[in-house]
């Protein structure tokens, strides 16, 4: 046996016992393990006093209690973005999650007893980091920047185009604020129109509050969850299309018209969903744009038996709003036959 071996058997035969008795390490040891961490008791913080400790923090009332739990990253900015329709006593409670989307969250809302609703809707546009919309130029282009009153921008306006192009914190929120006006504007303009859209009622830095579509607290559903029989879907499809056509007359084009954008409910529809609306004038992308929304809504009624020409509605509503002549229309129909052959190429 070499050193380095009688050394550790010296280590672990006669002084073990020693160590035993007189190390008072060694003699802990087991102890020590077998001895369990006593757990620190903190009293379990309630929902509400998260919420008010929230409230506190964004400077929101607490006289204002809402029955919906919104999750801890959710409610700062649920609360801070609500804020405004509390105050001016628009709504008095929020109870539900009605739908989570790329751009923003919808919330089912008590009306104020001043109200001539019972409820509303509270459309909450989500943080700039967790939107899903990345390629929002595309619809920009044509639009004037507008202020939170609705106003155009033309002081600075190159030191704001600069700053929204640098990607800067102020120019951020400015692109974001514009954003929101430009649905709501185009809310607002619909509905006195006639248009079946839901009533705006305000928009807030962060927030458009609207009129509630459903039945009982029920949110309405998607037409494209619904399976209509052939002579209803072609009186929605006219009604659909009377929509469009009011909103080309008002020089909008919506950008996002599907099936997954109209509500249906009790036989009638309500189209929602404006923030990327293009003016057919200003945007170079605009008969692709418009085409998209014909070739989305021609989509679902072909599937519920409906027989739609999408070139034919799209050259007749381009044609009659915008004054194109056929050449340029001719034109169109060829590009457009590459993108969506399945709807503008005849086969």
């Amino acid at each position: 046996m070499d050193t380095n071996q009688n050394l550790q058997c010296l280590d672990d035969e006669p002084y073990a016992e020693y160590e035993a008795l007189f190390d008072p390490i060694y003699s802990d040891r087991r102890a020590r393990r077998r001895r369990v961490p006593k757990p620190i008791h903190k009293p379990k913080i309630t929902d509400q006093q998260i919420l008010e400790d929230i409230a506190d923090e964004v400077g929101w009332d607490n006289q204002f209690q809402i029955s919906y739990r919104p999750s801890k990253h959710e409610a700062g900015w649920l609360l801070s973005s609500l804020s405004p329709f509390f105050e001016q006593s628009l709504i008095s409670d929020v109870l539900s999650l009605v739908k989570g989307g790329k751009e923003a969250s919808v919330y089912c809302c008590v009306a104020h007893p001043t109200m001539q609703e019972e409820w509303l809707a509270a459309k909450v546009y989500r943080p700039k980091k967790f939107r899903g919309l990345t390629n929002d130029k595309v619809y920009r282009e044509g639009r004037d920047i507008l202020t939170a009153d609705g106003h155009i921008v033309h002081e600075n306006k190159d030191r704001v185009v600069r700053a929204i192009g640098k990607k800067t914190a102020f120019g951020q929120e400015v692109s974001h604020t514009s954003w929101l006006m430009h649905e709501y504007l185009a809310l607002e303009k619909l509905y006195q129109a006639g248009g079946n859209v839901p009533k705006p009622y305000l928009a807030g830095s962060n927030a458009i509050l609207m009129s509630f579509v459903g039945f009982d607290l029920v949110a309405a559903p998607i037409l494209n969850t619904i399976r209509l029989g052939k002579t209803e879907a072609e009186s929605l499809l006219e009604v659909v299309l009377k929509n469009v056509d009011l909103m080309l007359q008002h020089d909008l084009i919506h950008a996002d018209l599907s099936a997954y954008n109209i509500l249906y409910m009790q036989g009638k529809i309500t189209i929602i969903d404006f923030p990327q609306v293009v003016d057919p004038h200003r945007n170079r992308n605009a008969p692709a744009i418009l085409a998209r929304d014909i070739q989305r809504i021609c989509e679902y009624f072909l599937a519920q038996g409906v027989d739609c020409d999408a070139m034919m509605i799209y050259k007749d509503l381009w044609q009659r709003y915008l004054h194109v002549p056929d050449h340029i229309l001719r034109a169109d129909e060829s590009r457009l036959a590459q993108y969506y052959p399945e709807i503008f190429g005849g086969g």
